[in-house]
């Protein structure tokens, strides 16, 4: 330390000395699979060292992959199969690559298993929203079992990618805006997946997209991403660092150019940061053609020069595009790539299949898959992780929970009543062609069980939801696009939802987008509700009557107007196969809804990017003299990042410090006493914010460093506690160019969401 400061170079042996630590202690594999590795590695000619570094297409799909890789596994030039969710078809190539390959090394099948299988649980977005790892943790723990009863091994999950615009397709996969929020959920799915270490009962996991690919300009998916390495280090990578301290065993490169680098020949991101400063001890596999693509980006000169440059940038594997099948060992011919950096890339891959007991237990077996895939605890564990992923954004004059008294319902909107919505993107089955054999319960086949005989439900749809541009899978899979409604159609909708609205004693809304509005190639410049959904809500509410809106949906969308006019609003997100029946538990009251926004909710798409923990101005929006940055909409969110009701109230008091001066090496207890001020028990999310009030930067206004959800009866009192130490009060500075604490105040807040008014000072000493 010098005034304060760690200097580069004691930061650079800190950090160099903790790696060798952490691969001594907890080593991603065994001395065995390492040595079993080693020794077949020494048989392999280069041929079949390039095979397993090549990543296969597993099924046919016109215009990106014209065969199967049956002659190509025979010859060991495959490492490992991608888009095959066939167990009897994984079977057989497996038997090829056993049985007829010279070395018989087994291939290692990948899926990108999102959040579930045929049981198909709320997008990690949704689950982030309950500000619980354990219901991340539980979720991918059983999407894993699933997983391997179905012969797939490796998951290409958690996407971790920090979203601060909800523009972005992509946010809906990972946790949202926050890096210490992102770095809890990251772990939870990497031991979910994993375990707390690697082994024949873990499901590989794939950290992606390494790095900085939730940044695009404009929110445009596979856009450049542009980020100073002070947000890097102190935002962007911070979730991707969890995952890999929690032992991910691969990492994948993204798309997109970072400062002017393609992510995939980033020797920056995937050895200097991702090895040398974190010892990472795995694999890191492509995006998909990502390899190929460096030759679009006008990065590499030719396919050569790009598997030249993504290899020795540090990329193991090359997913599906073939650059390294057809290139690398002539590059290793010629000199240009040392045999020596070949089997550097071979080896982690072929030791990780040794840790997974792929060698010994090569095949699955496919009678017992079913009854995996069926067991109904998952269904159960699905409904209860839905209902506690649930936001409650409005809920005026207790219009929430309801009872079962209303004799006529009104259901209106495309997502009521939707199988195909209902579960969100990236589901398993039924995805390229194959079976889908999950049973989706909507939210109208709920509230009709519910009702039963003593209500009468009528339900208007209104038009089927369509996009201006067909979605990246409905274009790859054939499916035909969804025309817009004439202007006469709209009208007979809306007319419908007049006549329905007019004659219920209930309006239950069921709005948002579909499926395939969010995930991958689904970036949008509006954030309105699609279609006609806005003019249909807006009739309902001209009925007079009570309306409820549910929301399912991938992203924040505008509903400014809605949560003026609408008195209740309940984020669902995309809910998962029990989806109907949890948001029913929530509406019922079965269900006290707990779950907390991870994102800050723009009033308008104008506003995006928009992120909670930025820097103060010279003008603060909390002074007097601050009116708007824009004239025409006020700059706070409409919901600010962790914001969520529930059906009683809670009251945070007495914030305390242990000590309230500490050392910069020492750390001191929070505590905070959060009572339940209502008549029903609910869960109250404790959060603790803290802000340094002076450094050799500036830093945020506020930013997250601890929180708890707990469960208190009416009248009880609970005090949580948290540590702030020097995790949580380190930053990377640009002045330094390291980590640190450094000395000085720093104020502490603890309450409900990102406004919280409970605070404290803190005082850091050298």
């Amino acid at each position: 330390m010098q005034n304060g400061k760690l200097m580069p170079f004691a930061a650079l042996v800190t950090a160099t000395l903790f790696s060798i630590a952490a691969q001594a202690q907890n080593p991603l594999v065994s001395p065995e699979s390492q040595r079993r590795a080693k020794e077949l590695l020494r048989k392999m000619t280069v041929d079949e060292k390039v095979g397993q570094l090549n990543q296969s297409s597993g099924i046919v799909m016109p215009g990106f992959v014209d065969q199967k890789p049956d002659d190509m596994i025979a010859k060991g030039e495959v490492g490992s199969i991608l888009w095959l969710n066939n167990t009897k078809e994984i079977n057989r190539l497996q038997h090829i690559a056993v049985d007829q390959s010279r070395l018989h090394i087994p291939i290692l099948f990948a899926f990108d298993v999102i959040h579930g299988w045929r049981t198909v649980f709320p997008v990690p977005l949704a689950m982030a929203s309950s500000w619980d790892p354990s219901v991340e943790e539980a979720a991918q723990k059983e999407a894993g079992e699933d997983a391997r009863a179905a012969g797939i091994r490796w998951t290409f999950t958690p996407m971790v990618d920090i979203a601060r615009d909800s523009r972005w397709g992509r946010i809906m996969e990972g946790a949202g805006e926050d890096p210490y929020l992102g770095s809890a959920m990251a772990r939870a799915q990497v031991y979910g997946f994993q375990g707390k270490s690697l082994g024949p009962d873990s499901e590989l996991v794939s950290v992606k997209h390494f790095a900085g690919y939730g940044a695009a300009e404009g929110g445009r998916d596979y856009d450049s991403s542009y980020i100073p390495e002070v947000l890097m280090q102190n935002v962007y990578l911070k979730p991707f660092h969890a995952a890999e301290q929690a032992g991910a065993g691969n990492f994948m490169s993204a798309y997109m150019d970072l400062n002017d680098v393609p992510a995939t020949g980033n020797r920056w991101l995937l050895t200097d940061v991702l090895r040398k400063d974190w010892g990472f001890q795995g694999f890191v596999v492509s995006d998909a053609f990502a390899v190929a693509s460096l030759q679009v980006h006008g990065f590499a000169a030719d396919p050569a020069d790009a598997a030249l440059k993504a290899i020795n940038a540090g990329l193991n594997m090359d997913m599906a595009s073939l650059t390294y099948t057809h290139n690398l060992a002539k590059l290793v011919a010629e000199g240009k790539v040392s045999e020596a950096t070949l089997d550097k890339a071979v080896l982690p891959i072929l030791a990780i299949k040794y840790q997974l007991g792929l060698f010994d237990h090569p095949y699955v077996d496919d009678t017992k898959t079913d009854a995996v895939l069926d067991r109904p605890e998952g269904l159960a564990l699905e409904r209860k992780i839905a209902a506690r992923s649930m936001v409650l954004l409005r809920n005026e004059n207790h219009t929430l929970p309801l009872t079962t008294s209303a004799k006529k319902i009104a259901v209106i909107g495309p997502l009521a009543d939707s199988i195909h919505d209902i579960e969100g993107g990236w589901t398993v089955e039924g995805l390229f062609g194959g079976p889908a054999k999950s049973h989706p319960v909507t939210v109208l086949a709920t509230l009709k069980s519910r009702y039963g005989a003593n209500a009468e439900i009528t339900f208007v749809p209104g038009p089927q939801l369509s996009r201006v541009f067909p979605s990246m899978l409905d274009a790859l899979t054939g499916v035909k696009q969804v025309p817009p409604p004439t202007e006469a159609e709209k009208a007979d909708w809306i007319n419908k939802t007049k006549a329905a609205t007019a004659d219920a004693d209930l309006v239950i809304a069921v709005m948002g987008e579909a499926a395939s509005m969010s995930g991958e190639a689904a970036s949008q410049a509006s954030m309105a509700l699609p279609g006609i959904q806005q003019e249909m809500l807006e009739t309902a509410v001209a009925s007079g009557k009570p309306v409820v809106l549910v929301l399912e949906n991938g992203r924040p969308l505008d509903i400014t107007w809605a949560s003026e006019h609408v008195p209740a609003i309940l984020e669902a997100w995309y809910p998962g196969t029990e989806g109907g029946n949890a948001v029913a538990d929530v509406l019922f009251g079965d269900v006290n809804p707990g779950g907390k926004l991870p994102v800050s909710w723009a009033r308008s798409v104008g506003q995006e990017p928009l992120y909670y923990n930025h820097n103060l101005t010279h003008e603060p929006e909390d002074r007097p003299t601050f009116t708007s940055r824009y004239w025409d909409v006020e700059s706070k969110p409409l919901y600010v990042f962790g914001y969520g009701l529930s059906y009683t109230s809670f009251n945070f008091s007495n914030l305390r410090l242990s000590h309230d001066h500490i050392r910069a090496s020492e750390s001191t207890e929070v505590s905070v006493d959060v009572t339940n001020t209502g008549s029903v028990a609910g869960d109250a999310v404790a959060e603790l914010y803290i802000h340094q009030r002076a450094g050799s930067a500036s830093r945020p206004v506020r930013q997250l460093e601890g929180f708890e959800r707990v469960t208190l009866k009416p009248g009880e009192t609970q005090t949580v506690k948290f540590t702030l130490g020097k995790d949580e009060l380190e930053f990377w500075s640009p002045q330094t160019k390291a980590w640190g604490v450094e000395p000085g105040a720093f104020d502490v807040w603890a309450g409900g969401d990102s406004k919280a008014s409970l605070n404290t000072l803190l005082t850091v000493t050298q």
